[in-house]
């Protein structure tokens, strides 16, 4: 792992069937070609650590957040709530809510929506926006709203409907304000390896207790550069 990754989760929330964390930016989620540590890594090995001897218990995430991204993610810690929580996920009942810092501005300080068919080109790593109809393409709504502008960058927070790859990213490129950072996506340069998107709160159902759960996590620290206060916005 990288000295500059965490060697150990930041838990926002942990009982017997949910376990929620801090996911750093630079960390992944799950395995890919690089062979990095990941973010699903290090929560087995917290998990099954706390296990009785000869247990190895069960642990599988929920969704995941881009390598640059970081924020709130979710891991199932039975069947049974992998089950219920992915059943929630599917039907549009698990809200997510983000912070992004933008180049540009939003056209007025309304409430905007974006839909959008996007298509995942997995060759390239790379989600494009394409026509209606396009073979693959899936339909893709996030709403949007501007919390402040500092010269040529605006804080903005940002829900999706929908779960698409890269989703929040390219919708607010078509929308001609790339999250600073994301030169992928159109963005002038680039910052500290990551992008100035963030997890910023997820609500779910609990799957066994039935009751509502919202968990939230600031931004990093060194957003503070960029967009000084944001920790309090």
């Amino acid at each position: 792992m990288s000295p500059d990754l965490p060697p150990t989760l930041r838990i926002l929330y942990e009982d017997h069937h949910c376990l929620v964390v801090d996911k750093p930016a630079r960390l992944i989620t799950a395995s890919d070609k690089t062979g990095d540590a990941t973010l699903l890594e290090l929560a087995r090995a917290y998990h099954f650590a706390r296990q009785a001897p000869g247990k190895k218990g069960y642990l599988v995430p929920l969704h995941f957040l881009d390598r640059p991204v970081s924020g709130v993610v979710m891991f199932a810690l039975s069947s049974k709530a992998a089950a219920r929580l992915s059943e929630q996920f599917r039907k549009g009942q698990i809200n997510k809510t983000y912070r992004a810092v933008v180049e540009g501005a939003p056209s007025s300080s309304e409430l905007h929506t974006v839909d959008s068919y996007l298509l995942k080109d997995r060759d390239h790593n790379l989600t494009k926006v394409v026509p209606a109809g396009t073979a693959g393409a899936k339909a893709s709504t996030l709403t949007y709203r501007s919390l402040g502008r500092k010269g040529p960058l605006s804080l903005l927070e940002v829900r999706p409907k929908t779960g698409r790859s890269h989703q929040i990213r390219v919708q607010l490129a078509q929308s001609g304000m790339p999250i600073y950072g994301d030169v992928k996506y159109g963005a002038s340069s680039m910052w500290e390896h990551q992008i100035a998107l963030h997890a910023l709160t997820v609500t779910f159902t609990h799957p066994v207790a039935k009751t509502p759960v919202t968990v939230t996590t600031p931004p990093p620290v060194l957003w503070q550069s960029i967009w000084p206060g944001v920790l309090d916005v």
